[in-house]
């Protein structure tokens, strides 16, 4: 008896002593986990994420969300283009395979493919940030603007308005823009007028010949490694992404400074709704943009600061254009880029 009483009593501390460490972890659960919808998530299955992310920096971004509620994301991965075309495909074979989508065209996608949602972390997101139809969030911010390698472009030679690239025959050649910045140009047509600003593009096109590329992180890598010396244009997070790891690479800012999201969107018809809805409001809380922003992203949150700090103030100080285009606008700014980057 007394050797049962001595197990029941360890079995009982072991029990005190467990529970003891698990009250202070529940009274420190994030802010973004709703208890109620927690529970409901938890009843369905792992969440599937198509983004277009890299797997090192995604991983680590999903695992703080699995970490603090137990709950595993499958993450598919593939291009921002491949991701909506997969989704379109999809949504004509009426298949549910999806949960949430991130990614920069969310918007693009027909309303039938998003559901309606209000996170309670996007109160604090940038206004820009929030879709007035609520079918999307911007999670990080997509500033445009041109970048340089330290080692064979000093600061002191950069152009101070786009009407100066012309100027730097020395370029030609040596400078390159990703085919889908769209955005950009439609920036620069706002910005100039759209009769200044085509004569401009043109110009900047057979003074410097700008190598068109594929893929704005594989154009910053390429200026951080010197294969080109200017990119004409590119997303300034990867460009301090590449900064970040060691690279040569900086951007500098100028009117006028396109701006778009990489947002989050909800499947309407999502096989683990509450899973998707708890993803969500995770992905716009302060603790996973502060993971964004090691990275170089920057964040749509109003009460966190760009990494370095000084990224957000000195892009603020230009003339920023949101340039968040539907699906018909995009056919109609990559047809303008066509024509003036590969004309015929």
């Amino acid at each position: 008896m007394l050797h049962a009483f001595n197990a029941a009593t360890r079995l009982a501390g072991l029990a005190l002593i467990a529970s003891t460490l698990a009250a202070p972890a529940a009274a420190q659960a994030p802010s973004w986990v709703d208890q109620k919808l927690l529970e409901a998530a938890k009843k369905e299955g792992s969440p599937v994420v198509y983004g277009s992310m890299n797997e090192q920096e995604a991983l680590p971004y999903y695992k703080i969300f699995t970490d603090a509620t137990g709950i595993k994301v499958t993450y598919v991965r593939t291009s921002d283009t491949g991701v909506i075309g997969r989704i379109a495909v999809e949504l004509r074979a009426r298949q549910n395979s999806w949960d949430v989508v991130m990614t920069t065209p969310v918007n693009r996608l027909p309303d039938a493919a998003l559901a309606q949602f209000d996170p309670p972390e996007a109160k604090a997101l940038m206004p820009q940030a929030r879709d007035p139809n609520r079918r999307w969030y911007g999670v990080y911010a997509n500033y445009n603007s041109p970048a340089y390698n330290t080692k064979f472009v000093k600061r002191e030679q950069l152009p101070k308005t786009y009407e100066d690239f012309p100027k730097m025959k020395e370029w030609r050649g040596r400078i390159a823009i990703d085919n889908g910045d769209t955005e950009w140009l439609m920036a620069m047509f706002s910005h100039y007028g759209e009769e200044k600003g085509r004569k401009l593009v043109r110009d900047i096109v057979t003074t410097l010949a700008p190598v068109v590329t594929e893929g704005h992180l594989a154009l910053a890598r390429a200026v951080g490694s010197g294969e080109y010396w200017v990119a004409l244009n590119n997303y300034t997070n990867l460009t301090v992404n590449v900064k970040l790891s060691g690279a040569p690479i900086d951007f500098w800012a100028m009117d006028p400074v396109a701006l778009i999201f990489g947002s989050v969107g909800i499947a309407a018809n999502a096989p683990n709704p509450n899973a998707a809805r708890l993803l969500a409001n995770y992905v716009l809380s302060r603790e996973a943009q502060v993971q964004l922003t090691k990275r170089g992203r920057i964040p749509t949150r109003t009460d966190t600061r760009s990494n370095p700090p000084d990224v957000s103030e000195t892009l603020l100080k230009q003339k920023v254009v949101t340039a968040v285009l539907s699906a018909t606008e995009q056919k109609r700014w990559q047809s303008e880029f066509q024509k003036l980057f590969k004309p015929k």
